[in-house]
């Protein structure tokens, strides 16, 4: 039937029972029934198809639909200019199927005419989304539900739903030309706080509502990462319609499968992958939201070339099937298309990054994911707790743990290991375990806690299936190819049906699909192992060159000649695609290692000399590698670690420990410093190098440091010279440093200079510590010209660089604009009242920072007047350090009267001014009003008796105080009776400071009459307040009774032998202080008895001063040890 005689059937009424006037009664009834069901039956298709019309319908195919119901006379010429005015394509639509509805059925019989008769793809899609899409669903849901299980069975709480991915700027120069396990070891598995995170859910979707979905997104992760695990679950979740519902169809390819391919269309791609859909080229009309996924570029053997790639946009052309897919990711071939590439990072490199619209990385394991895993996994005994505690003691091994794949392999061999019975150690290489990993799958099947299985009980077919899996695995490993055809394994001896056995089923993954078969090894580690396990074999009886497949190469004799040369093409391998096979052929030479493979592979006897050759030639290696260190050098030394030859790694490791590196950084030791910075616990978290780099170690470490997270490189007398070095560390892409410190250097405003034009362009930074160096005025206007961009630091230490009051006024222009600075310490800069003017009209504004330190910079009354009033403004600034500053009773008015009005400070530093009593009163007044402010330190003021009063009777009523700093101000003791007289009602303060004010006995007693009842102080500080025994005997009296104090200290007063006794007398019943100083008390023997027998029944203290006290050398040792007898975990100084 042709357009027009379908569109006639539909509207040819005259075959349906119409009105007619002398109709009888019932007649007339049965044609009301039937016009009413014809009613409805017209609406469910509207209905039914309004979603399809929502989705599919065009500008051009609305503007057809509406000139033909014109033509019909369905639509007046008004309803047409309402439909185009209501705004959106889909409102539009939306009103003319309101109109349609609202006439009679010849009006929607007229479009459902007009669209089941159109030869539009539109139509087409209009009419058959809802069968072609069910059938796909189906289709892909049976192919892809079949892998659920395995996605999930490494740990339900670590499922891809609740990941998320990273969103990076691109791929840098470290990820696009090192090895996918150099890669993790020197991140350490860790996610880049600066990075966005996006859940799988968003991939697809535009990041702000102006912006435009993605074409092209790439999705990178090193092997094993689970990037096809990812898809799978996007596939299966899409199918399920609990993920992009607004993606029409999605189209699956692994790019393994099209190896075999070698010519053909984009429509005969899909017709051969999806035959289920009938007309391709629907699913590819730009009306239809698709998405198209490249699967695993690393494993396509063709050659990406998109510079010399023959253009091609049409998708019924065939072309080579590379320069398909280069056309279909340039956007030549199915532009309307979005398609999704995952690929290992050296390969997705290959794609030019202006044709990348997102770009995205899977992150591995956390220490904390790999916990969660281990727990999963060893559900019975302890066997969680032993596995973590190796890993954390096996540092290499936790690195691959990071990789899922990995995790899996090595919770599975050594569970196996756990469970064999045996008294086998746990691996502790990456050698030992893939050992360990084989001679398991050659095991599979026999009982659990038999005998060890010996050598002459393996099948023979094991040792030979292994020997020709490691010649696949190594020849193919040179050539860069991970995935194999069946005629590849047929070509080196690998018959079909012995890898169904339990060691080729165990180390080979075979993938099928509609178009191909292919195989890959368990994980790209695991075909550097058995390839190192070949060559191991092979070069002890080899003649030629085994790099060379063909035997036309120079004669090559001898284990040590064939070892050399795997170092040498190693070491020439830009890329470090041999860096791990080099590392599991030099662990194989450790007795130890071999031991599981004894019956698999056909070695000899080895007396242990090629294990001691090997040391030495690393060793000379180390010592003639260049200038600058780099990632294959650094991995000489991981060698050295699988060798189990330690010796030089654990003298640098001690030295580091012990921060003795000064003088030792030979050309050797920084590559052994480059390991370590990769993979000792000592660095994970914090990188000490004091004291020990200069110029010509810093630029050969340099690209090491590159993936510090804290880096302390302070007193190394580093000039602007080194400053040029650093900037360029930190102005690359790869750069994950977090904190540095370049405290107490000889750094200039050159430096600084170099430092600012890092941090245009760093991201990762959140930390600088510049502290005792000489940037300047000028110096400091640099890095402000580069905060007021940098939006990633957020503390920032200029302490002692004498930036004065220029350098205030630019840091202060900084506080304007930046809205990420947190912290800035500008201590001892002589700023004076101008930049304190500067920074406070600043503060005004600035609603980020919340510690700002101005401490040692002659501010004067002026300066703090200033500060005052932003305070009134701010109420965002948490903690203000003002010591030092020469401020009096005017500037603290000043204060006093903001703190009234700002309800943010929490702590106030006011130590070493000139504050009186004046002052304080003012203070006073102010804490009857603040309840925010919980830190305020004025020691070493002239508060006096009568300022303290004042103090002490606000505090009865305060409730936000919780510490009181009060030393050095000429306090008594009717001061202190007020402060005591406070303590009886207050429930806050937990800190109170008085060393240093005679207060004497009376004071103390007072103080300690309120311990009786007081519940809230933690630490009392009564250092060298004139007090004797009598206050002694006061305190242990409440001390008996008070259950709260945490912290006494009482140095440098007159306790006495009697006081000590009394002190002795309490501990045996207090349960609550933990720390006791009475340093410098006279106690003397008998004293100090008193306390060491006291503490056999108190078992809190964990920190005892007892220095200075007569006691003597003798009688020290004897009372020190009564006391770690009595309570061992206590802390003696004595």
């Amino acid at each position: 039937m042709d357009r027009k005689e379908h569109y006639d059937s539909i509207m040819d009424r005259s075959k349906r029972i119409m009105w007619q006037d002398d109709c009888y009664m019932d007649l007339q009834s049965t044609s009301s029934t039937a016009s009413s069901q014809t009613e409805t039956q017209n609406l469910h298709w509207i209905q039914k198809y309004k979603d399809q019309m929502l989705s599919f319908v065009s500008h051009s195919f609305l503007e057809e639909i509406l000139w033909h119901l014109r033509n019909v006379d369905v639509l007046t010429s008004a309803e047409e200019t309402r439909i185009k005015g209501a705004g959106q394509l889909q409102d539009q639509i939306n009103m003319l199927t309101t109109v349609i509805t609202g006439k009679e059925s010849q009006s929607s019989d007229a479009l459902q005419a007009f669209i089941e008769s159109s030869d539009s793809e539109i139509a087409h899609l209009i009419l058959n989304y809802d069968g072609m899409v069910k059938k796909h669903k189906e289709v892909l849901l049976q192919q892809y539900e079949k892998h659920r299980d395995r996605d999930l069975a490494s740990c339900p709480k670590l499922n891809i739903s609740s990941r998320t991915l990273l969103m990076v700027d691109g791929l840098s120069d470290f990820q696009q030309k090192e090895h996918d396990l150099m890669q993790v070891g020197v991140t350490r598995g860790e996610k880049r706080n600066h990075l966005r995170q996006l859940g799988l859910a968003k991939l697809f979707e535009p990041l702000t509502r102006v912006s435009l979905p993605p074409r092209v997104t790439l999705t990178v992760g090193v092997a094993g990462i689970g990037k096809t695990t990812w898809v799978r679950h996007f596939i299966r979740q899409w199918c399920q319609g609990t993920m992009c519902p607004d993606i029409h169809f999605v189209l699956p390819f692994t790019l393994c499968e099209l190896n075999t391919l070698e010519k053909l269309s984009a429509e005969r791609l899909l017709k051969m992958t999806f035959p289920h859909l009938p007309v391709p080229s629907l699913v590819l009309n730009n009306a239809c939201r698709t998405l198209l996924i490249l699967d695993g570029l690393d494993e396509f053997r063709s050659t990406l070339n998109f510079s010399d790639a023959a253009p091609c946009n049409d998708p019924k052309k065939e072309v080579s099937i590379d320069d398909l897919v280069t056309n279909i990711i340039r956007g030549n071939l199915l532009p309307d298309v979005a398609v999704w590439v995952t690929s290992r990072p050296g390969v997705a490199s290959l794609i030019p990054g202006g044709l990348v619209d997102r770009v995205t990385e899977i992150p591995g394991f956390s220490p904390a994911n790999i916990q969660i895993f281990l727990n999963h996994h060893f559900s019975e005994k302890d066997f969680a707790t032993r596995i973590w505690a190796h890993l954390e003691a096996h540092k290499i091994l936790m690195v691959m743990c990071y990789i899922p794949c990995i995790c899996w392999m090595l919770a599975e061999t050594l569970l196996y290991i756990m469970q064999s019975g045996t008294q086998e150690s746990l691996p502790k290489t990456c050698t030992e375990l893939y050992a360990h990993f084989c001679s398991m799958k050659a095991e599979v099947g026999e009982p659990r806690g038999r005998e060890p299985v010996k050598s002459e009980q393996v099948h023979a077919t094991n040792r030979k299936l292994l020997g020709n899996l490691g010649r696949l695995a190594f020849y193919s490993l040179l050539k860069h190819k991970y995935t194999f055809s069946e005629q590849d394994l047929r070509a080196y001896g690998i018959d079909l049906l012995q890898i169904q056995c339990s060691l080729g089923a165990g180390v080979l993954i075979r993938r099928e699909s509609t178009i191909h078969t292919t195989y890959r090894f368990t994980h790209l580690t695991l075909q550097e192992f058995l390839a190192a396990t070949f060559y191991h074999v092979s070069s002890k009886r080899a003649i030629f060159d085994l790099f060379s497949e063909s035997t036309m190469s120079w004669p090559k004799i001898g284990f040590q000649n064939h070892f050399r040369s795997a170092f040498q093409h190693s070491q020439q391998a830009e890329d470090g695609h041999l860096d791990l096979f080099v590392r599991f052929l030099t662990g194989l030479l450790c007795p130890t290692t071999i031991k599981p493979l004894a019956g698999l592979l056909a070695v000899g006897k080895d007396d242990g000399s090629q294990k001691v050759w090997a040391a030495g030639f690393l060793q000379s290696l180390l010592s003639s590698v260049g200038s600058v260190v780099s990632l294959r050098a650094v991995n000489l030394a991981y060698c050295l670690q699988e060798l189990q030859h330690t010796e030089l790694l654990r003298s640098v490791e001690e030295d580091l420990r012990q921060g003795s590196l000064a003088g030792k950084l030979t050309r050797p030791h920084c590559v052994v410093l480059g390991y370590l910075l990769h993979v000792s616990p000592e660095c994970s978290e914090q990188t000490n190098l004091t004291g020990c780099l200069n110029y010509p170690t810093v630029k050969s470490l340099l690209p090491q440091l590159l993936y510090c997270t804290h880096l302390r490189l302070e007193n190394n007398n580093f000039k602007d010279d080194v400053m040029e070095l650093l900037g360029s560390l930190l102005s690359a892409k790869d750069c994950h440093i977090r904190k540095i410190s370049l405290a107490d250097n000889v750094i200039s405003n050159k430096g600084a200079k170099a430092l600012s034009r890092a941090l245009l362009v760093n991201r990762t930074l959140t930390s600088i510590n510049l502290r005792n160096n000489n940037i300047g005025s000028k110096g400091a206007k640099f890095l402000a010209e580069a905060l007021k961009m940098n939006q990633a630091l957020i503390s920032i230490n200029f302490q002692n660089n004498s930036i004065e009051e220029e350098g205030a006024q630019a840091i202060a222009e900084v506080l304007q604009s930046n809205r990420k600075l947190v912290s800035l310490n500008l201590r001892k800069n002589t700023v004076g009242a101008g930049g304190a003017k500067r920074i406070a009209e600043a503060l005004k504004t600035n609603r980020t920072l919340m510690k700002l330190i101005l401490c040692s910079n002659q501010l004067g009354d002026k300066g703090t007047v200033a500060l005052a009033e932003a305070l009134t403004f701010n109420h965002t600034l948490l903690s203000l350090q003002l010591q030092s500053n020469s401020i009096s009773n005017k500037g603290m008015t000043a204060l006093t009267k903001a703190l009234r009005l700002n309800r943010g400070l929490i702590s106030l530093n006011l130590r070493e001014n000139s504050i009186g009593v004046e002052g304080a009163k003012n203070m006073a007044h102010a804490l009857q009003e603040n309840n925010s402010l919980q830190n305020l330190d004025l020691t070493a003021n002239l508060l006096h008796d009568d300022g303290v009063q004042a103090i002490g009777g606000a505090i009865r009523f305060n409730q936000g105080l919780t510490s009181l700093h009060l030393q050095w101000n000429f306090i008594k003791s009717t001061a202190t009776k007020a402060l005591a007289q406070a303590l009886l009602t207050n429930t806050t303060i937990q800190l109170l400071d008085l060393q240093e004010n005679t207060i004497g006995n009376e004071g103390v007693i007072h103080l300690a009459e309120a311990l009786k009842v007081n519940t809230s102080l933690r630490t009392l500080c009564l250092q060298g307040v004139s007090a004797g025994t009598s206050g002694a005997v006061a305190i242990a009296e409440a001390l008996a009774s008070n259950q709260t104090l945490q912290t006494l200290d009482l140095r440098g007063n007159a306790v006495g032998m009697e006081g000590a006794k009394a002190l002795a007398n309490s501990l045996k019943c207090n349960r609550s202080l933990k720390s006791l100083n009475l340093q410098e008390n006279s106690l003397g023997m008998d004293g100090a008895i008193f306390i060491a027998t006291a503490l056999k029944g108190n078992h809190q203290l964990a920190y005892i001063n007892l220095q200075g006290n007569g006691i003597g050398e003798s009688g020290a040792k004897v009372i020190s040890d009564a006391i770690r007898a009595s309570a061992p975990s206590c802390v003696v100084d004595i």
